[in-house]
């Protein structure tokens, strides 16, 4: 059974590791896997831009909303349960490893938009997010095998939409893009041009903010391995 042992639960910015560096340092002279719990293409191109080497290991989970749930406790809960079933299955590999959840979803006026199923739910919610603001959150999860040290926390990005006609969102949707994206667009693609401000982190509305899993990895004890590093 994987221990679990919670190093911090946060959901703001700012944070402050320090008290951790002592066992960090310890733990970073082992040799350890880095792997991305989540088959997004997104989330891999963006750990594979920033240089870094890891494997991917997809965790399925039921993104079905719990009842009065928070968007921020939501995606915070599938992030954690992603995790844990990919660090379930390294502990029975005995594989030392630090395991990478996260879950997207946008929240506007109180309402949580997934990802569109079909043309008809897609043009729904570019229809709800349009002229308005919205948030994008993002629950990052990540489990450090085989110990099951823990860490945790939401960003959130704000996002500004321009007012779209039926024929510019019929004309979107047209596209393909909405169709795996949370709230049926994507930011670095055609989607993007409907977007003229955001508050907060870019990389987030793709789908993982990186600052924020890279500074929970090195509090977790992880140093960074370049792709390139690895290969040799």
């Amino acid at each position: 059974m994987l221990a679990a042992h919670s190093i911090r639960h946060d959901t703001f910015l700012g944070n402050n590791w320090t008290t951790y560096e002592e066992e960090a340092e310890s733990v970073s002279k082992m040799p350890m896997k880095l792997i991305l719990a989540s088959g997004s293409p997104r989330r891999a191109e963006i750990l594979r831009n920033a240089g870094l080497s890891f494997e991917i290991q997809p965790a399925y989970v039921d993104e079905s909303l719990v009842s009065g749930e928070r968007a921020e406790d939501y995606v915070l809960r599938l992030a954690k349960t992603k995790a844990q079933i990919v660090a379930t299955t390294a502990v029975k590999n005995s594989d030392r490893a630090f395991i990478v959840g996260a879950d997207t979803t946008v929240v506007c006026n109180g309402r949580i938009f997934g990802k569109p199923e079909n043309p008809a739910e897609a043009r729904e919610m570019l229809q709800a997010l349009s002229g308005k603001t919205h948030e994008v959150c993002t629950g990052v999860a990540i489990i450090r095998t085989p110990d099951g040290l823990q860490a945790s926390g939401v960003e959130t990005t704000r996002v500004a939409f321009l007012s779209l006609s039926q024929d510019q969102i019929g004309a979107y949707i047209a596209t393909g893009e909405p169709f795996d994206k949370a709230g049926g667009y994507g930011i670095q693609g055609v989607g993007g041009k409907f977007i003229p401000r955001i508050e907060g982190c870019y990389i987030n509305v793709m789908g993982l903010p990186l600052s924020r899993p890279w500074q929970m990895l090195r509090a977790l004890g992880w140093r960074e391995q370049s792709a390139d590093a690895a290969s040799k």
